[in-house]
């Protein structure tokens, strides 16, 4: 007669075990999940802040190259300059030098706009007080930037077609790096008589184009850069950081000797993102 409830009793109490067994074994598998995911999610948090610490480093030694590799070439040039002519010129050794210094103090001025840049503020405000410093240079330089390139030696002419209009920060910034790295390529490894800076404004690209002078390949006239240098228009420190900011707005640059003698450096970037 008691039998059967007490059958289902029993029946019912391991039911209520297997359940409870179940159950402690569901939410350790959910602990553990839990735990896997934050340590995955922990992994990938510390590779973007190292692939964010990584990027960092290399746009600021892409931005000290292009300071310093320009100004420290023009101060060299000069100071070679100023050392020949100095027995038999002092008037011209004189202005070369005004123009070494010129250089160091077109340098002092990058490097501080940049160091104001990556260095907070003393209160603790990250952000730059754009009243303080000077602007990252840009197209309208140009002028004054083929200047000093001439007078250390290299003429260069400049021409623009098209519309000229503002483009983006960063565009007109990175269209400078590429001339300026171009000509202080040709005036330090280059035996070019003159350079030619192209910039045509289209409706949906910049185009800059840098081209130098020199013994033709063909010939075999060219001119070997001396051991540990690069050649212009190689892919140095400066032209792969280029090559890089370019692709950043989804642009491409080619850098490469000309047949005809010289080197050519050529990049295309997008005005309207796609």
């Amino acid at each position: 007669m008691w039998e059967w409830p007490v059958a289902a009793l029993a029946l019912a109490c391991g039911l209520v075990v297997l359940l409870a067994v179940a159950l402690v074994r569901t939410r350790r598998r959910y602990r553990a999940a839990l735990a896997e995911q934050g340590r995955l999610l922990e992994r990938e948090r510390e590779r973007a802040a190292r692939a964010a610490v990584d990027a960092e480093r290399a746009r600021i030694a892409a931005e000290l190259h292009d300071i310093v590799s320009h100004n420290v070439s023009l101060m060299v040039v000069q100071a070679g300059a100023a050392r020949e002519v100095l027995p038999t010129m002092p008037g011209t050794a004189e202005t070369a030098l005004r123009a070494v210094e010129a250089a160091g103090r077109d340098a002092m001025t990058e490097l501080r706009h940049l160091l104001g840049l990556l260095a907070p503020a003393p209160d603790g405000d990250n952000r730059a007080d754009g009243a303080e410093l000077a602007p990252q240079p840009g197209l309208g330089q140009l002028g004054a930037l083929a200047d000093r390139i001439a007078f250390a030696g290299l003429p260069v002419e400049v021409r623009v077609s098209g519309e000229p209009r503002p483009v983006p920060a960063g565009i007109d910034v990175t269209a400078y790096r590429i001339v300026q790295e171009a000509l202080t390529n040709a005036l330090k490894h280059g035996d070019g008589a003159k350079a030619e800076v192209s910039v045509r404004y289209t409706d949906q690209y910049l185009r800059v184009e840098v081209l130098n002078s020199g013994p033709s390949v063909l010939t075999g006239t060219a001119r070997r850069p001396p051991d540990g240098e690069r050649p212009a228009g190689g892919a140095g420190r400066g032209l792969l950081g280029l090559r890089e900011r370019v692709a950043v707005y989804g642009g491409d640059l080619d850098a490469r000797r000309r047949l005809g003698g010289g080197y050519r450096v050529r990049a295309r970037i997008p005005l309207e993102r796609p």
